[in-house]
């Protein structure tokens, strides 16, 4: 009997504990989802911040080894020079952009720029033997076609203009979030090592999984900005010189177009570059359609064949399927945010799973 009531009590008292932990558990997801609603808002602001802190990490650690008792200073030179190569580039070429993007709609709606016209002088410089196989389909066919084209080129200037719009209109809510993505990135350049050493002591995982995690995370988002970014990033520069070198209406808002194609894997500048250097070569002007196809596929298509494998493929060794779906489906969901939500959430699929497969395997010897 006197053995048994101790083995009750410490019963009882293993059952209160495990009671409280739930109750714990129970409390710290609630506090977390709630905190998630709130900063739901600043997803961007938040994300990029985390971005730009992962990419500009090794510069930080360069100027943190130069002066290491001053992590302030440190963390905003390194602050200041984001400013400097990012943001205020960014602004401009976005100002000038929507501008270009403006003027091309307006001279779309006031048929300076004919559609139907460009349809014409290319119909008229195919080759005979064609033209009688393009006469089977039928002038209907050809003037819908011209609807159709007219409608897209007019819905894609519609909207950068209407984005641009947008964008002024709440220019309050932009500077809001840049300035949170900015205030945030301080911090996070500064007390970065301390938080993720803080998140990886209650994160239940063995240390080995959390390091793969981890390690995954910054890996992917790291191969994401200096891999698909850069390439876009040159990509677009030579498509832009390219057509601004050959006088080619809206070089700018093309190059960016370009830019923003480089980024999804598989589609590239080519939707760009390809149908211009046609369109060139069966307007007459020669030399420049041929400028265009073979600078386009020798030069703007080897930097996307050269530098991608090497900046990402080699990083974050996930099949080009995987980037391409994770991509295209980050896009759609979350907008330009997507395009480092998805292949981290695809990493972060792909590494889960093989620590699991591990722990498995494991435990069966």
């Amino acid at each position: 009997m006197s053995d048994a009531k101790p083995t009750a009590t410490r019963r009882k008292a293993k059952d209160e504990s495990a009671f409280e932990d739930r109750v714990l558990l129970g409390f710290v997801a609630a506090a977390t989802i709630a905190m998630a609603w709130v900063s739901w808002p600043f997803f961007g602001a938040i994300l990029w911040a985390l971005v730009v802190t992962i990419a500009f990490a090794p510069v930080h650690d360069r100027l943190a080894l130069m002066m290491p008792k001053r992590r302030n200073t440190v963390s905003l030179l390194t602050l200041m020079l984001v400013i400097a190569l990012v943001i205020i580039p960014s602004i401009l070429v976005g100002t000038m952009m929507v501008e270009e993007a403006v003027t091309t709609y307006n001279s779309l709606q006031s048929r300076e720029i004919d559609i139907g016209k460009i349809l014409r002088d290319i119909e008229a410089a195919i080759p005979a033997s064609w033209r009688a196989q393009l006469d089977r389909v039928g002038p209907s066919e050809i003037e819908e076609l011209q609807k159709r084209l007219s409608s897209f080129l007019t819905s894609g200037l519609q909207l950068i203009a209407r984005e641009a719009v947008s964008i002024g209109q709440g220019a309050f809510s932009f500077v809001l979030t840049l300035g949170v993505m900015l205030y945030l990135t301080f911090f996070l350049l500064r007390d970065g090592r301390h938080l993720t050493r803080r998140i990886g002591e209650v994160v239940p995982l063995r240390s080995e999984q959390r390091s793969a995690l981890f390690n995954k995370f910054t890996t992917v988002i790291r191969a994401t900005v200096k891999g698909s970014v850069i390439v876009a990033l040159v990509q677009g520069i030579l498509g832009g010189t390219l057509f601004a070198f050959l006088d080619i209406r809206a070089a700018l808002l093309w190059g960016v177009v370009m830019g923003l194609l480089a980024l999804i894997p598989a589609v590239g500048t080519g939707l760009v570059w390809a149908p211009v250097g046609i369109y060139l070569l069966v307007t007459g002007s020669i030399w420049q359609g041929v400028a265009v196809l073979l600078f386009g596929f020798f030069v703007i298509s080897m930097v996307d064949n050269v530098l991608r494998p090497m900046l990402v493929g080699q990083d974050t060794r996930m099949p080009d399927y995987i980037v391409l779906i994770s991509t295209l489906g980050g896009l759609s969901v979350l907008g330009i945010n997507g395009l480092i939500v998805g292949p981290v959430i695809a990493a972060m699929f792909i590494a889960a799973w093989e620590i699991f497969g591990e722990s498995r395997a494991a435990h069966r010897q």
